[in-house]
C-alpha cells in the first residue's frame, strides 16, 4: 500500500515541478529578450502561475474533502483468525467457504465461475460483523479496507462520489497486486437505504449532500462493467496493440448494518450483494464459547465458571460479555483482590444493566416502605406465575431512575409464548398496583411504566397474536396506533380482568408479601435465591406448579363449567377479602 501512495505523491510533484520549470523557463525567457516578446513573456510566466496557485488550492480542498475515515489493512497486520471468532460456529463455516473462493479466485475463474463480490451481514450491534470482516481478510491474506459510510457523506454535491470512486480504485489496484480485496462498510443503510423512501443514500447540508446518487454510485462502483485504464493498457489501447479482454479484479465489498429491511433492492440483487449472513446472539453453549475465550484471559475465582456466567447473560452479545468480564475484573481489582469471582461479575451485570447504586439516604420510612411492598408484589407474582423465569434481584436502592425494581431472568432462552405466559406477564406488571391498593390502602404514581407495558402486551394479545374473542390484527392496517384506539375498551378490560387476579394471588399469599417487604425494608436487596427461602420457610415446599391463566370473559367461550366457576369468583369475594386484608394491613 505505501507504494502506491509514494507512487500518487511522485506523479503529483512531477506535475507541479513540470508546471514551475515552464514558468520559471517563461520569466527567464522574458528576461533575456526585449521590447513587447520580453513583456509577453513575463505575462504568461505571471498567468501560469496564477493558475498553477488556482488549481493548487482547489486540488487541495478536493484532496482533503474527499478523504474519507477508511483505514487499510494489509495482510497479517490484524492477527485475527477463527480461533479469535467466538460464539457462532456456524457463521464460520459459512465465512470459511468465502474464505475459500478468495485464496482460489484464479481456480475458480478456470472453472467458469466468477468470484463473489458481495456479502451482507445483517444482525444486532455487538454480534461480531466487522471483527468478522477482519477474520476473513486476514485468513484469506488478502488487503483490507474499514470504512464507514456515514463518511461518504458532504455537504458539496459529487465529493461523496468521489471518496466512492477512490477507495474502489484503490482496491482494484491491491487486489491486482494480492489476487483480492475486501472492502468493509459499516453501517451501511446511512447511505443505501431504499430510494423509494426519497432518503436513499442520504442527503448533506441543505439537501446538497449527494442523496441517490451515492448510492448509484456505489452500486456502479459494485458491479461495475469489464474495464481496465491503467496507463500502459492505454497506451497499447491507441495504438490498437490491446485486444485481451479486460480482467476484473477480485474486490469483495462486505456491508454491515441492524436495518436490513430498509435497503435499497439494488443493493440485494445477486451481482452485488450475492450472500446475506445473519450474525445473531449467541446461543447457550455459544455463550460458554465465548465466555472460555475471555475468561482464560483474566485472572479469577473458582466460583466464577462460564455455564454459570453463560445462564444469567441470556440474549448478551459477544461484546456485552466482553464488557462484563473487564468490568467483574475492574470491581474484583477496586476491592483489592487478586481475582475475579462470580459476586463481581454479578455486580458488573447489576450495574451495567440498570445503573449504579445511588441510596437515597433522606427518604422518609413511609415513603421506603411504600417502594417495598410495590416491588414485593412484583416479586411474589414473579415468583410464582412465571415458571421459565427466576428471579435474580429485588431491591428498593434506587439505580439510575427507578427508586426500586423487581427483575427476572430466564432459565433457557425461550422463542415462544403461550397466551397463558402472556397474561402471567400482565400480571406481574399490575401486581404493583395489586399491593399499593391490598397492603397500602392507596395507589402511587410509580407505576408509570408498568402500566404501559401492561397496555402494551394486552395490546399485542389481542391485536397481533389473536387470542382474544377476534383474530383481528393492528398489523394489517399498519397502525399500531390505529389498533390499540379500536381496541380500547377490550385492552382495559382485559387489564381490569388480570388486575382482580393478581390481586387475588397476592392476598392468598399475604405472609409472603409481608415478608418480603420487610426483608426489603431491613437490608434493601434481596437475591433470588434468598426470596426462594423465605417461600420455603413460610410455606414447608418449593415453588407450585404456575396456574394457567385465561381471560375470564373468554371462559364463557371456552368452557361453560369455567365460566361458571368464574361468576362464583368474581368482584364481591375479592373486594370483602382485599378490604379485610387491606384494614389488617393498615392496622
Amino acid at each position: 500500500m505505501g507504494k502506491y501512495r509514494r507512487a500518487r505523491w511522485r506523479k503529483l510533484v512531477l506535475w507541479v515541478g513540470v508546471i514551475v520549470f515552464l514558468a520559471l523557463l517563461l520569466l527567464l525567457g522574458g528576461q533575456a529578450v526585449h521590447g513587447a516578446a520580453s513583456t509577453i513573456l513575463t505575462i504568461a510566466a505571471q498567468l501560469l502561475f496564477s493558475m498553477l496557485i488556482v488549481v493548487g488550492q482547489f486540488a487541495a480542498l478536493f484532496w482533503f474533502l474527499a478523504r474519507g475515515r477508511t483505514y487499510w489493512i494489509l495482510p497479517g497486520e490484524t492477527g485475527f483468525s477463527w480461533e479469535d471468532y467466538r460464539g457462532n460456529p456456524e457463521i464460520v463455516v459459512n465465512a470459511k467457504r468465502i474464505v475459500t473462493l478468495l485464496k482460489g479466485v484464479s481456480e475458480f475463474k478456470e472453472m467458469g465461475g466468477e468470484s463473489i463480490r458481495g456479502m451482507l451481514l445483517c444482525g444486532p450491534p455487538g454480534t461480531g460483523k466487522s471483527y468478522l470482516a477482519q477474520v476473513i481478510a486476514n485468513e484469506a491474506q488478502v488487503p483490507f479496507a474499514y470504512a464507514s459510510a456515514p463518511s461518504f457523506q458532504n455537504m458539496f454535491f459529487g465529493v461523496g462520489n468521489l471518496k466512492v470512486m477512490g477507495l474502489y480504485k484503490k482496491a482494484r489496484k491491491l487486489a491486482k497486486r494480492y489476487g483480492a480485496c475486501i472492502i468493509f462498510i459499516d453501517e451501511i443503510d446511512a447511505i443505501g437505504m431504499g430510494r423509494q423512501t426519497g432518503l436513499g443514500g442520504g442527503g448533506g447540508l441543505f439537501g446538497m449532500g449527494g442523496g441517490t446518487g451515492l448510492l448509484n454510485e456505489l452500486l456502479l462502483q459494485m458491479d461495475p462493467p469489464n474495464i481496465d485504464n491503467g496507463w500502459v493498457t492505454k497506451l497499447l489501447r491507441g495504438f490498437g496493440l490491446r485486444r485481451k479482454k479486460a480482467d476484473r479484479p477480485a474486490v469483495l465489498t462486505i456491508g454491515a448494518t441492524n436495518l436490513p429491511d430498509v435497503l435499497d433492492s439494488a443493493l440485494l440483487r445477486p451481482g452485488r450483494f450475492d450472500r446475506q449472513i445473519w450474525v445473531d446472539v449467541p446461543d447457550y453453549d455459544g455463550r460458554v464459547d465465548v465466555f472460555n475465550y475471555y475468561l482464560q484471559k483474566v485472572k479469577r475465582e473458582t466460583s466464577l465458571t462460564s455455564e454459570r456466567a453463560a445462564l444469567d447473560t441470556i440474549g448478551y452479545s459477544p461484546a456485552q460479555i466482553k464488557h462484563i468480564v473487564n468490568e467483574a475484573v475492574v470491581i474484583a481489582h477496586q476491592r483489592g483482590a487478586k481475582a475475579s469471582g462470580y459476586d463481581d461479575f454479578r455486580m458488573a451485570m447489576e450495574t451495567y444493566e440498570w445503573g449504579l447504586k445511588q441510596p437515597l439516604r433522606s427518604m422518609k420510612e413511609d415513603e421506603r416502605r411504600n417502594v417495598a411492598y410495590h416491588e414485593a408484589g412484583h416479586a411474589v407474582a414473579q415468583y410464582l406465575l412465571k415458571p421459565y423465569d427466576r428471579v435474580w434481584k429485588v431491591t428498593i436502592v434506587r439505580r439510575g431512575g427507578a427508586l426500586g425494581l423487581a427483575a427476572t431472568k430466564p432459565t433457557h432462552e425461550r422463542y415462544n409464548r403461550s397466551d397463558s405466559e402472556m397474561l402471567a406477564e400482565i400480571q406481574v406488571c399490575l401486581a404493583a398496583r395489586a399491593a399499593e391498593e391490598e397492603f397500602l390502602g392507596k395507589k402511587l404514581n410509580g407505576v408509570t411504566s408498568d402500566l404501559q407495558q401492561a397496555t402494551e402486551i394486552a395490546g399485542a394479545y389481542l391485536g397481533m397474536v389473536g387470542m382474544g374473542d377476534e383474530l383481528f390484527s393492528w398489523l394489517a392496517i399498519g397502525s399500531r396506533i390505529d389498533g390499540l384506539k379500536a381496541l380500547r375498551p377490550k385492552i382495559n378490560e382485559l387489564l381490569k380482568d388480570q388486575l382482580l387476579q393478581v390481586k387475588q394471588l397476592l392476598i392468598e399469599h399475604a405472609a409472603f408479601v409481608d415478608a418480603i417487604a420487610a426483608q426489603l425494608l431491613k437490608q434493601g436487596d434481596l437475591t433470588g435465591e434468598e426470596v426462594e427461602r423465605i417461600y420455603v420457610r413460610l410455606f414447608g415446599k418449593s415453588r407450585p406448579e404456575p396456574p394457567v391463566i385465561k381471560h375470564r370473559a373468554f371462559l364463557d367461550v371456552e368452557d361453560p363449567e369455567d365460566a361458571e366457576l368464574s361468576d362464583e369468583t368474581d368482584d364481591d369475594v375479592d373486594e370483602d377479602t382485599a378490604i379485610e386484608v387491606s384494614s389488617s394491613r393498615e392496622g
